[in-house]
């Protein structure tokens, strides 16, 4: 784009007319500070007001235009305190229809009688006559429609920001780059994929004339988002050097005989996972796999016999997981199980005295320790190892490409497995792990009890609470969630303090409450928690912070507050802290949601424990956007790509990302030149170095 349009695209929205410090507040929260984020915050859904009929021909129910004549003056009612209604008779050549407005005294002023103008809205018939309420409307004859006899979009919006002064700003901002924005995609990709130029795919997306003009935009604007989606990640693969040489493992004679003396069998998907890790592990190629598993599916055995597969071929292991307690959970159950083959674990956490450290640093750098199982303290500049052969690291969307990418650093090449229980669609997977080969653990080990889920309304809290007292009678614990640490007043929604008090005080007087939350320092959250683990205390009321958590096998109830402002795949993961133990585990859903999407989202975790089948709901109902918010992954957002409805688009995007890059690996041919520099921006703080830089 010309030197122009790029400073153009960098000015605050304070610069555009009508807005000033108070209404660009506004646009701050839905993250739109300059010119640039306002061109590309992109409508959710469209209203199409090009319909316009003659009165006689409304029908009851129906949202449209109508154009007429004001037939009376404004009469006013007040059939109650706090309630005026406004009313007038508008007319055409077939009919009367009656508008109203409630509240909206300033209505009086704006219509004269034989003025014409237009309106839509939704139209009821009561008896026999029509009426319309609340209408938006426009004089008739006055130049270009805004807001009747055209597709209208309707965008995200928050608080005392109206539909209205977001597209008066959208389309003002579009005016300042009118023709100017320069294409980034070389025209041989614009030709191959049918592509239409950006100025019209821009205009088109937020004011189509036309809905195929719509069609045509949001196809080419899908298929750049997912094409810098897909060319970032194949970069960073080649970064990781997808095909660098690594360690060739040797088969370890001793594997079965490892594999026999568990205490418990193999499930088939765990042994079909760990052939092909043991695959990878003796090519001579660098393995990066990632290990998707359901929560409870046998994960971190899996790990456990590469960890043994690494030590027997004469190579150090760590293993990186991103909470301490979770790191002494693993430290406690991978040495149980290797200890007795002379296998040395250590455990290295950020709050071990200096001394402790100290010691661990040296046994791992001399080669005395084998398998180092930690938190972040493992990639930090102190920790040396004496030949690092695997690296594991576990919840992988909780750590960046780049922490793991620093792990790696610390060996020569060594084999990386990641593993993680947030279950993905498998193509929403290739796109988030575009660097990694993809295993799936898709069975449970025989005898776990699925959890019995239940969605219930406030009417039930007694009942609930009943339920409770009686489980911990019995000597179990109770998990309860809440979506937010503090009470908020743009949000209704349960907050953890708040709520923690009132069980405290109200509700488990008598029982000892716990309350742990985001916010807290970690060692007061690793207290809380250790008390929870211990059996110490009987209810935990918490933020989604348990929701990568630890075992603890006594905890048989987990109860959701506001669950409908949770994604399914969350719902899911919370799900799975508890149904760990040999007794019966139970999650309440309280569903305060009154959509029917809220509704059915319910269904779904009511009717199945699958979190793959939840997860590809979870993406049809919320979208992409929802879907990774509960992943932190940090890859750039979309804005405007449905990964469940484009599919196909995403298909021919991966296609072509894969073609440019083989002609042009580092991007330097000129048609090539802008695309380059906008991976590099988009990607900028986003993920690790990209092999174009």
């Amino acid at each position: 784009m010309g030197t122009d349009a790029k400073d153009i695209l960098k000015r605050s929205v304070k610069t555009l007319k009508g807005i000033g410090d108070s209404r660009a507040k506004l646009f701050y929260r839905l993250g739109i500070y300059t010119i640039e984020d306002l061109i590309t915050y992109f409508p959710r859904e469209y209203e199409n007001r090009s319909n316009v009929k003659k009165i006689i021909d409304l029908e009851d129910g129906e949202s449209c235009t109508f154009e007429g004549t004001i037939a009376s003056g404004v009469s006013e009612f007040r059939p109650r305190r706090g309630l005026t209604i406004y009313k007038l008779l508008v007319r055409d050549e077939t009919g009367t229809i009656a508008v109203t407005w409630f509240n909206q005294h300033y209505v009086k002023n704006i219509f004269h009688v034989g003025e014409r103008y237009l309106f839509f809205g939704k139209v009821s018939r009561k008896f026999r006559s029509f009426e319309v309420q609340n209408p938006v409307y426009e004089k008739s004859g006055t130049g270009e429609r805004k807001n009747t006899c055209r597709i209208v979009p309707v965008y995200p919006s928050t608080a005392n920001l109206t539909q209205n002064m977001i597209r008066n700003a959208v389309s003002s901002a579009l005016e300042l780059v009118s023709g100017n924005m320069e294409e980034i995609l070389p025209q041989t990709v614009r030709s191959k994929y049918h592509l239409a130029e950006i100025n019209y795919s821009l205009r088109n997306i937020h004011f189509p004339n036309t809905e195929e003009d719509f069609k045509i935009a949001r196809y080419r604007l899908v298929f750049e988002e997912l094409l810098l989606l897909q060319m970032g990640l194949l970069s960073i693969k080649n970064s990781f050097g997808e095909d660098r040489e690594g360690i060739q493992f040797k088969p370890v004679d001793s594997m079965e005989e490892f594999i026999k003396n568990l205490p418990f069998q193999l499930t088939n998907a765990q042994r079909k996972v760990f052939k092909e890790i043991e695959k990878d592990m003796e090519s001579k190629r660098v393995m990066n796999r990632l290990v998707q598993g359901d929560v409870g599916s046998g994960k971190t055995i899996v790990a456990v016999m590469a960890l043994y597969k690494a030590v027997k071929n004469g190579y150090q292991a760590t293993m990186m997981v991103p909470t301490e307690i979770l790191a002494e959970q693993h430290y406690r159950s991978v040495n149980s199980l290797l200890e007795k083959y002379g296998i040395k674990v250590e455990l290295l956490t950020g709050s071990l005295t200096k001394k402790q450290k100290s010691e661990i640093l040296s046994r791992v750098a001399s080669g005395e320790a084998d398998i180092v199982i930690g938190t972040h303290a493992l990639i930090e500049d102190d920790v040396r190892y004496n030949n690092l052969g695997l690296v594991v690291t576990d919840e992988q969307h909780r750590f960046g490409v780049r922490q793991r990418a620093a792990l790696s650093k610390k060996g020569e090449n060594p084999d990386v497995l990641v593993m993680t229980a947030t279950p993905i669609p498998r193509t929403l997977a290739l796109i988030l792990y575009g660097d990694l080969d993809i295993s799936i653990i898709d069975e449970l080990p025989p005898g776990r009890k699925p959890v019995k889920t239940y969605a219930v309304d406030e009417s039930m809290r007694e009942r609930i609470n009943n339920f409770i007292r009686k489980k911990v009678a019995e000597g179990r614990q109770v998990y309860i969630v809440c979506p937010l640490v503090e009470e908020s007043e743009e949000i209704e929604a349960q907050s953890a303090t708040e709520l923690a008090d009132r069980i405290a005080r109200q509700d488990f007087s008598d029982l000892k409450v716990g309350l742990i939350h985001g916010k807290m320092k970690p060692k007061d959250k690793d207290a809380v928690m250790r008390s929870f683990v211990e059996g110490e205390t009987d209810i935990l009321v918490s933020t989604t912070v348990i929701e990568v958590g630890v075992n603890v096998p006594n905890a048989t109830i987990m109860v959701i507050e506001n669950a409908e402002r949770f994604g399914l795949a969350q719902l899911h993961q919370l799900r799975g802290r508890v149904g760990r133990g040999e007794h019966q585990s139970y999650c309440i859903l309280y569903n305060n949601g009154k959509t029917q999407v809220a509704s059915e989202r319910m269904k779904v975790m009511e009717k199945t424990n699958d979190g793959f089948v939840i997860s590809e709901k979870d993406l049809e109902l919320r979208g992409p956007g929802e879907f990774f918010g509960t992943m932190q992954h940090g890859i750039p957002d979309l804005k405007i790509a449905n990964l469940y409805k484009d599919v196909d688009i995403l298909k021919k995007a991966q296609e072509a990302a894969i073609n440019i890059l083989k002609e042009d690996k580092l991007l330097k041919k000129e048609e090539n030149r802008l695309l380059r520099e906008t991976l590099i921006c988009k990607f900028k703080n986003k993920l690790d170095e990209l092999s174009l830089n």
